[in-house]
């Protein structure tokens, strides 16, 4: 599973620059390229997107958030399979306003014909 859960972590490492405030497109296009077209999510708040969405969310958010740290913890193996496979993890998520987010996340990664990792499934919830 270390293949997944190395997915995970450069994913968020990516999301975290970009959140924090690269002027480095390069990071968010290489972002975006870690998630299936078809990808979908449950964000915290109980909203539900699509890529499209996914896309507005991070062109919204490049910046926002100076100082962007994300601790991830808690690892778990849900399941694996010859196509991909499903991780638990938690996301603590502070910057340099004091602002303080704690979540689980649950997230379906697909392997693709190239090998490569893609996103398929995301959802998170608030602890």
């Amino acid at each position: 599973m270390n293949d997944y859960f190395a997915e995970v972590s450069h994913t968020l490492a990516d999301i975290e620059q970009w959140f924090a405030g690269t002027d480095d497109r390069k990071v968010l296009t290489r972002l975006l390229a870690r998630f299936s077209p078809q990808f979908s999510m449950i964000t915290p708040n109980g909203d539900a997107l699509d890529f499209a969405g996914l896309q507005a969310l991070f062109e919204k958010l490049g910046g926002a958030r100076p100082g962007l740290r994300i601790e991830l913890s808690e690892w778990h193996s849900i399941d694996r399979h010859a196509d991909g496979a499903s991780v638990s993890y938690r996301e603590l998520q502070s910057d340099a306003s004091g602002v303080l987010n704690d979540r689980r996340a649950t997230a379906v990664l697909e392997r693709q014909a190239s090998g490569a990792l893609a996103w398929r499934h995301l959802h998170e919830t608030f602890c």
